[in-house]
């Protein structure tokens, strides 16, 4: 009986970009243009580094209680994961990656942290990505994604396409920060919270597979 292998992380982002190029040519075509920049300017060169001391946080979850980093690894390694928020379509295949492999990442004593602009209210109590099982964060004003080397003031041309195409209002969507995105990046921090891994690409159509964190996970332990 034939079965229908499990695409990788990486194959179904490259299927949306494929389909966009199909459906948007010249969008995409402006998108590469901007990651190239975006690239030859070293765009997230000051992302923390393998080894360095991971700067601690609270935020607040979907509930608006406030989780601290410190509380959440005196349980073990942390997996960070930054990303745009609800309304991108690769921060939901990415999660829905890592949600599919929860059980194996807390089985190797984990905790996954994903990170977002979003406020804490309405918006992230009744959205697909609210349901998951992982803790959710909010960091409105992008302080944490900062003093992470990851905030990204985003080019005009694709603040314009999410106000007028996708009829995206960032302002009221994270309480006032309408152009600081944070650069889609994973953090694998040991529970001393010294980075042990990480991948930072300002190309928010790429992610860092589930398969590579597990492997750093099983390392650790």
């Amino acid at each position: 009986m034939k079965t229908n292998k499990v695409k990788t992380l990486k194959e179904q982002t490259n299927a949306k970009i494929e389909m966009g190029r199909k459906n948007n040519p010249d969008f995409m075509k402006c998108v590469d243009n901007i990651i190239i920049k975006a690239k030859k300017i070293q765009q997230g060169k000051d992302a923390i580094k393998i080894e360095e001391k991971a700067p601690n946080f609270e935020l607040p979850n979907a509930q608006g209680k406030s989780i601290s980093l410190s509380n959440v690894l005196d349980n073990g390694p942390v997996v960070i994961t930054f990303y745009r928020g609800s309304w991108c379509p690769y921060c939901n295949l990415q999660l829905r990656a890592l949600q599919a492999r929860l059980n194996e990442i807390r089985s190797l004593g984990a905790t996954l942290i994903a990170i977002s602009p979003e406020i804490p209210d309405g918006s992230l109590t009744d959205n697909e990505i609210s349901k998951m099982e992982f803790i959710i964060l909010s960091d409105q004003d992008a302080k944490v994604a900062s003093q992470y080397g990851v905030a990204w003031e985003v080019p005009e041309f694709l603040m314009e396409h999410m106000r007028l195409d996708r009829n995206l209002d960032l302002i009221k969507i994270n309480n006032g920060n309408g152009n600081i995105l944070p650069i889609p990046a994973t953090f694998i921090l040991g529970s001393d919270g010294i980075v042990k891994w990480s991948y930072v690409n300002v190309d928010y159509r790429t992610r860092s597979e589930p398969d590579e964190i597990i492997e750093v996970l099983k390392s650790l332990s």
